[in-house]
């Protein structure tokens, strides 16, 4: 049977008309003033070696160099194009991309896929770091004031792979309580002291223990029979329970190793941990696998940021200034946050390395309300001697201080704690108002604390700090209002913190060639702070 002429997989085939043409050169398509010139401009001042050092020098050589590779792959982020294979699509449509190219074969799918997973990992972060130190160049950043922040964002994670702490160390010491009982019975009727230790028994010594059951088998000849009618003897039935206990319990070791200090994980994304995220459709507070993003802004440029596993911003605090300090060439005068990161330990870094605080105290906001001036059992609300160092509350009763204790953060930081108790509060009329105890009022204070919140207070309520907590909401929040709102990037497309460092890196590079674009073109350059506007 002939084929028709219009089913061909070579569709220029059934073309009526021939026309000799020539290819059009893809640069005088775009505008001058287009970011894709920016990008392709400011790439390439930037040093590859790290990238180029990722391949091996034997083998054929990459269809397109890691370098051109590298622009499509910002240009996609910047343009909000997340998935490979639509960056591949991308590339064989789109002028712009054609472009950057220069002419090269577009790549494919699983090329750019091993590209972002595999050359860039521990390399994007020099790239990254280029770019801020060339801002700076550029008169764009000073290296005064930073704006902190943090935002969770979901895993590619399933939401019901969830593996929980509490519920693992439940399980474990069940477990804990039937080897012991298994391990008894072996002691009586092989003559044995076998000692299991506490809180968990050693998967090493338990494999020792059933090495040697199954030496007692092979010695008695012994048949393990499987099946309906079958009776089985004492030794399978005990040789068999410990081998399963044997494997939960290697189980629950590798849960408490990905655990490391965190209180959930996902078995489909190890990494991330169970957070309360922005996005809560259902309102029901729905835990989600996520991660927590950290950033730092400067002149609405990112100039650093960091992922944690950990759902608590003030312990992120430490660990992203000293990845700051670590990649750039100069510290921050002055660091900028919010409540979220107040902590005596936090307080005392900023002050070691010389730099200014102004983070909002986590009682600023609270304390400006009339309510909290009723509320007679508050620190704040006491009236304080500090010659005599002592507390006079709203009976005029003295609290005065009984003792100090040592009181240790998650992080290991270790703060000094006063104790105050009150001379007597049986006959005042104001105790159910002021403590629930139900003896005398007592009151643990860190004077070091209060003394850095005070000194922090004073920085954000001056002119300074006025201008610099309104830059932050503008700046670092805004930033994030981009990359999530604008950009559309609430999920992450790759798993694993490596993954998905990398994949948020690229979207911090891409944010920060549009935002000089657009300060170029609104010729609003060398700009730093947003002036507070009096009506």
């Amino acid at each position: 049977m002939q084929k028709n002429k219009t089913i061909q997989k070579d569709y220029s085939n059934s073309c009526k008309v021939y026309q000799l043409v020539f290819p059009v050169e893809t640069g005088i398509l775009i505008p001058e003033d287009d970011s894709v010139r920016l990008l392709s401009q400011i790439m390439e001042e930037l040093d590859y070696t790290k990238l180029i050092m990722a391949y091996s020098s034997q083998g054929r050589n990459p269809v397109v160099e890691p370098e051109i590779l590298f622009k499509v792959l910002i240009y996609a982020y910047m343009n909000d194009i997340y998935s490979s294979r639509k960056i591949e699509l991308a590339c064989k449509r789109d002028i712009n991309f054609m472009w950057l190219l220069k002419g090269r074969q577009a790549p494919d799918h699983n090329t750019i896929a091993r590209f972002r997973t595999e050359r860039l990992i521990g390399i994007v972060d020099d790239l990254f770091n280029q770019l801020v130190n060339k801002l700076k160049d550029w008169g764009e950043i000073q290296f005064k004031n930073i704006f902190i922040d943090g935002t969770k964002i979901e895993a590619n994670a399933n939401k019901y792979t969830f593996v929980w702490k509490k519920t693992t160390d439940k399980f474990q010491a069940k477990l804990h309580e039937k080897i012991k009982k298994i391990i008894e019975e072996i002691n009586t009727d092989f003559h044995k002291e076998y000692i299991i230790s506490e809180p968990k028994a050693e998967v090493e010594y338990l494999q020792e223990i059933l090495a040697f059951l199954k030496e007692i088998k092979e010695q008695q000849n012994i048949e393990f029979v499987n099946g309906k009618g079958k009776r089985k003897t004492k030794i399978q039935r005990v040789i068999e329970s410990l081998s399963d206990f044997i494997e939960r319990q290697k189980k629950y070791d590798d849960y408490n190793k990905i655990f490391d200090g965190r209180n959930s994980f996902s078995k489909t994304d190890k990494d991330a941990t169970f957070m309360h995220m922005k996005e809560d459709h259902m309102r029901n507070s729905q835990l989600k696998p996520g991660y927590n993003m950290q950033i730092g802004v400067e002149g609405e440029y990112i100039v650093g940021l960091d992922i944690s596993s950990e759902r608590s911003d003030q312990l992120t605090f430490i660990p992203f200034l000293e990845k700051l300090s670590d990649n750039l060439i100069e510290r921050f005068d002055n660091v900028i946050a919010d409540a979220g990161y107040e902590s005596e330990e936090n307080y005392m870094y900023l002050e070691k390395n010389e730099q200014a605080t102004f983070i909002k105290p986590q009682t600023y906001e609270i304390t400006k309300k009339r309510s909290f001036k009723n509320i007679i059992g508050k620190r704040e609300n006491m009236a304080y001697d500090e010659e005599k160092d002592e507390y006079t509350c709203h009976n005029n009763n003295k609290l005065k201080p009984i003792g100090k204790t040592i009181r240790k953060s998650k992080s290991g930081y270790e703060s000094e704690i006063t104790v105050y108790e009150c001379e007597d509060c049986d006959q005042c009329q104001h105790k159910s108002k002021c403590t629930k105890a139900k003896g005398n009022k007592r009151m643990n204070v860190s004077k070091n604390f209060i003394k850095k919140r005070l000194k922090s207070l004073e920085n954000i309520t001056s002119s300074e700090g006025i201008l610099l907590r309104t830059n932050r909401s503008i700046q670092v929040e805004g930033a994030f209002g981009v990359l999530k709102e604008d950009h559309g990037f609430r999920r992450f497309l790759t798993r694993g913190k490596e993954n998905v460092k990398t994949e948020f890196t690229l979207l911090c590079f891409g944010y920060n060639i549009n935002k000089f674009h657009n300060k170029i073109q609104q010729d609003r350059c060398g700009s730093l702070l947003h002036e507070i506007k009096v009506s």
